[in-house]
């Protein structure tokens, strides 16, 4: 369920070769487990009359790889695999002591480059000067990993439409299932939706979030409309405490990608506020400037780029960007034959830059409070044409913002979709409560 949810909301999803951390247990293991294994096989090559039992072995399961790359329609490929390494011809041979180990090389390496994707066609050349058998081999297998990564992608990618038409009830199903050996497996969703639904019929979060209610609802009933709270809901999800509060169950699969966006908007939150400040203090000849405003912007960017990491310091940081940014609106100023910045004015932007390290910071919280409203009117419009565009002020972080929103509207729909009626069941006992 995870593997073909992750196919369908991730267009980018691919398999990965798996590669274990280098001062792993797990890989130191392995690579004494490898070296004693090849060790072996040049052992047994190097015996006079040599010993092929190792080889051969590795034969039939290079054999059985070609083979799994082949497409129904491979029919002569699949003749020339089977006739050439036929393993039992090629044991007789080694018994009569006419094998050819570098001819069935040969003919492996030519059998990989006509079935490897574009992208390994280097690999597979290399193969060709190698000359030691041993060395070989483990470089075939190497590369054959590879192939079977990228086989497996390509099937990925062909299933991915027959995925996205029965997805839907696939997960439901799955789910009902899960829901039927855990009946508590819905305590937390309800305790979310109870949470929206109170939040937008006693107004308390107008601060934190948009008043979604306003937007969405029916306006006249005596309670927020149903896809209303489910909007806000999933505007909660973007401010969820993480460390202290279970996620909902609902969209548990999807907990790495709500992190991701938490983060993203926190930090478009803050290039955001630095960009509003400072334009609010540079002349109207400069800040109107969209050449100057995106080389702004990349900068602040680029010195903002690890507040992902726990070792990033953003005071420090914009401590960073206020010295940088006085630089270029001085310079820009200059440029445009305006006088530069004073010293003071100097100050006092910096000052504002590194007041919006605080959550508290009043700038902070009105590009904090736009964001999510750009997000809530790109959720209830998604569905129409012109698109919603960003709110005052946000204007240098539109495409970033809008970025953000299509994934954040696409998975939250999805999800709407494939659980709408676990959703409209408890909606429908919280919005008639007295």
């Amino acid at each position: 369920m995870t593997i073909a949810h992750e196919i369908v909301v991730n267009g980018d999803f691919r398999i990965k070769p798996v590669e274990l951390p280098e001062d792993s247990l797990e890989k130191k293991v392995k690579d004494i487990v490898h070296k004693a294994f090849w060790d072996c096989l040049s052992v047994q090559l190097s015996e006079d009359p040599p010993t092929y039992d190792r080889a051969i072995k590795l034969v039939g399961e290079i054999k059985e790889a070609l083979l799994s790359f082949l497409l129904p329609g491979h029919t002569r490929l699949r003749n020339q695999i089977t006739e050439v390494l036929d393993l039992d011809l090629i044991k007789q041979e080694a018994e009569n002591g006419a094998l050819d180990i570098s001819k069935l090389a040969e003919f492996i390496i030519g059998m990989m480059g006509t079935l490897c994707a574009p992208v390994r066609d280097e690999e597979v050349k290399k193969l060709k000067d190698l000359k030691e058998i041993v060395p070989l081999f483990r470089a075939i297998f190497s590369v054959l990993d590879l192939m079977k990564v990228d086989m497996a992608n390509f099937a990925v990618s062909s299933i991915r439409p027959h995925l996205m038409q029965q997805s839907v009830e696939y997960e439901r199903k799955q789910f009902q299932e899960f829901l039927e050996k855990q009946p508590n497996s819905l305590d937390f969703v309800t305790q979310w939706l109870e949470e929206a639904a109170d939040d937008l019929m006693n107004q308390k979060c107008r601060n934190a979030l948009p008043a979604v209610g306003e937007a969405s609802g029916s306006g006249d009933g005596p309670g927020p409309d149903p896809v209303a709270v489910q909007n806000y809901a999933y505007l909660k999800l973007l401010k969820w405490d993480h460390l202290h509060r279970p996620f909902p169950e609902t969209v548990l699969m999807d907990l790495s990608r709500f992190q991701e966006f938490q983060l993203q908007l926190e930090q478009l939150t803050v290039l955001g506020a630095v960009l509003l400040v400072t334009f609010s203090m540079a002349a109207p000849g400069i800040s109107s400037r969209a050449d100057f405003a995106e080389k702004l912007k990349m900068i602040v960017k680029i010195l903002l780029t690890d507040m992902h990491l726990p070792s990033f310091h953003l005071e420090d940081a914009l401590t960073t960007v206020g010295e940088k940014v006085c630089l270029e609106v001085s310079s820009c100023l200059s440029l445009c034959g305006f006088s530069p910045l004073t010293t003071d004015k100097e100050a006092v932007l910096k000052g504002q830059i590194q007041a919006v390290a605080s959550p508290d910071n009043p700038i902070r919280r009105i590009v904090d409070s736009r964001v999510l409203t750009f997000l809530e009117t790109y959720l209830v419009s998604s569905h129409q044409k012109p698109l919603p565009t960003a709110p005052g002020g946000l204007g240098p972080v539109q495409t970033e913002l809008e970025e953000v929103a299509i994934k954040f509207v696409r998975l939250v729909n999805y999800n709407k979709m494939v659980f709408s009626p676990y959703y409209d069941a408890i909606l429908s006992k919280i919005l008639v409560r007295p």
